[in-house]
């Protein structure tokens, strides 16, 4: 089976097989790869909106954003811990992948890379634009993947299914969750809501996988240029609260400085 035949078909979870630019199963369900390179495994059935998921304006804004280099420590924290405990010999799964800025940076030369999203205008968007992963739409509750198959799997700002996620990871296979901490963008925040609550990092959707490592990025982002300023708030979940009055505010801004602040979870199976 060569690396570009690990899926499993997404209504039958025989497996694919990729001939010329086809995936097909035994039960003759295909599924044609993309121009891009992607191959959609999201049959309509599955979708619960005709575009699930990220719009192309906020992939656009949150590309942009990231391009600047403004979460390069986080990928830097990330990579640290992949080159602690993972083995780059083996396949790895980014979950929730967007246009593909984590996914891209843990390809090595002896590792298959995969990235999943729900919205196929960030998957294409991410296949265009990193050749060497391997790209798909589908949804996170449903993987195409057999069990046991990736060693190491990530999940930056996504959903988190714990159930889904352990049926997919080897033995001793590895979880990296990045989610907000309490003061992330908080002063973002403070320009939108009259009183602005910090992050509840109380809950956590893990509890059978062994917590290995927590650790809480904290740094402060400088704005000198209000356009990262608009594309980071478009990012973020809270862009539909902007007021107008807001955003021509923001247009005049020649500084701003928010905080950026994540934590780390190494979770073990």
């Amino acid at each position: 089976m060569s690396q570009l035949e690990k899926y499993l078909c997404p209504l039958c979870l025989q497996p694919l097989s990729l001939t010329g630019k086809t995936y097909c199963c035994d039960n003759k369900h295909s599924f044609d790869q993309a121009k891009q390179g992607y191959v959609n495994l999201l049959p309509v059935q599955f979708k619960h909106s005709k575009e699930p998921g990220d719009n192309k304006a906020m992939v656009v804004a949150r590309r942009s954003f990231l391009d600047k280099g403004f979460y390069q420590p986080l990928v830097d924290k990330m990579l640290e811990l992949y080159q602690q405990y993972g083995d780059t010999n083996t396949p790895l799964l980014d979950a929730g992948c967007g246009e593909g800025f984590y996914t891209h940076q843990h390809k090595k030369s002896t590792n298959n890379v995969y990235g999943v999203d729900i919205a196929k205008e960030t998957i294409k968007i991410a296949a265009k634009r990193y050749k060497t992963c391997h790209f798909s739409v589908g949804t996170l509750s449903k993987l195409s993947f057999s069990d046991n198959y990736f060693a190491w799997l990530v999940s930056v700002y996504a959903p988190i299914l714990e159930t889904e996620f352990t049926r997919i990871l080897s033995e001793n296979g590895y979880l990296l969750t990045v989610t907000p901490a309490e003061k992330h963008l908080f002063e973002l925040k403070e320009l939108i809501y009259e009183q602005a609550n910090q992050h509840d990092t109380s809950k956590s959707p893990i509890e059978n996988l062994t917590l290995i490592e927590e650790q809480k990025l904290t740094y402060p982002m400088q704005f000198s240029n209000n356009e990262d300023v608009l594309n980071l708030l478009a990012m973020t979940p809270f862009a539909f609260k902007a007021s107008k009055e807001l955003i021509t505010q923001i247009k005049t801004m020649s500084e701003f400085t928010c905080q950026a602040d994540f934590i780390l979870r190494l979770y073990k199976k």
